[in-house]
């Protein structure tokens, strides 16, 4: 849901497809801006999965809506907040059980492969594109 416009947006979250990203992990899309780059969505990740490592170009912050997270700022659980800034490096974040949280990012995160070199680059472009292509391919199915 790319919106750039002077609108309000309402975004009624039940209904919207979750969108796999990584083994065990999907989201939902809230909101991207291809003005500002800021992205914003619903993560799921089933316990045991987990993010592989990566570093923020941007700052993000998340509330844990049920669940457990582990990562280098700590163990966050459901209630919590967390902020991550501009530059921080995650070398993996782990979901010991089910976990839901709702993210936003400001800019890109850029997911690193075992040599520490870009893998893929997680942005309002990459979330929409992804989607899209994902969709498609459902309902070609």
């Amino acid at each position: 849901m790319n919106e750039d416009s002077h609108e309000d947006i309402l975004v009624n979250t039940n209904q919207l497809p979750w969108i796999p990203i990584a083994e065990g992990i999907d989201y939902r899309i809230l909101r991207t801006s291809k003005e500002t780059g800021v992205w914003t969505v619903l993560f799921r990740a089933q316990a045991g999965s987990s993010f592989a490592p990566h570093k923020h170009l941007g700052a993000g912050e998340y509330y844990m809506i049920k669940g457990h997270m582990k990562y280098r700022g700590g163990e966050a659980r459901t209630g919590d907040y967390g902020y991550e800034p501009l530059g921080v490096v995650h070398e993996k974040t782990d979901f010991p059980e089910y976990t839901e949280l709702y993210y936003t990012n400001f800019g890109p995160v850029v997911f690193l492969d075992d040599d520490g070199g870009v893998d893929t680059v997680l942005d309002h472009e990459f979330i929409e594109s992804h989607a899209e292509d994902y969709l498609k391919q459902q309902k070609s199915a």
